[in-house]
């Protein structure tokens, strides 16, 4: 995957989290995953009242394809305002890891000074495939 692709995929990621809905965290974090087919699909958090009911950006945005009927994946961006990058939650993690093991994860901070790229599997070492 190229550079340039990569930065569409943060530059919307950065765009989604402003429709994030956190009347509790206050933390705003956009996706944006890439189809096998190269649609960029977007997804913020929203948060509920009980946590347990709130979704995490990432989750959003694969929601989001699969509904409108991608279910193959080659990478995804995670944006939020914090100072550095942050990763993908344990949930998350392994709602990736189901859909593609490969798939690349590109986790920013909004002005781009902090980026880091790994696969799911790396996210996930030891993780539970349901082939073991």
């Amino acid at each position: 995957m190229d550079q340039e692709l990569k930065n569409k995929l943060i530059s919307e990621a950065r765009d989604a989290r402003l429709f994030a809905r956190v009347p509790t965290s206050g933390f705003h974090v956009g996706a944006a995953i890439l189809t096998k087919e190269g649609e960029i699909i977007t997804g913020c958090n929203v948060e509920c009242k009980t946590v347990l009911s709130s979704i995490c950006a990432e989750r959003t945005a694969m929601v989001k394809a699969v509904s409108m009927g991608y279910t193959e994946f080659e990478a995804i961006a995670v944006v939020s305002d914090a100072e550095k990058a942050v990763s993908p939650c344990s949930f998350c993690r392994q709602y990736l890891l189901d859909f593609n093991p490969k798939m690349l994860v590109i986790m920013s901070n909004a002005d781009q000074s902090d980026v880091v790229e790994m696969t799911v599997e790396e996210l996930v070492p030891f993780a539970f495939t349901g082939t073991e």
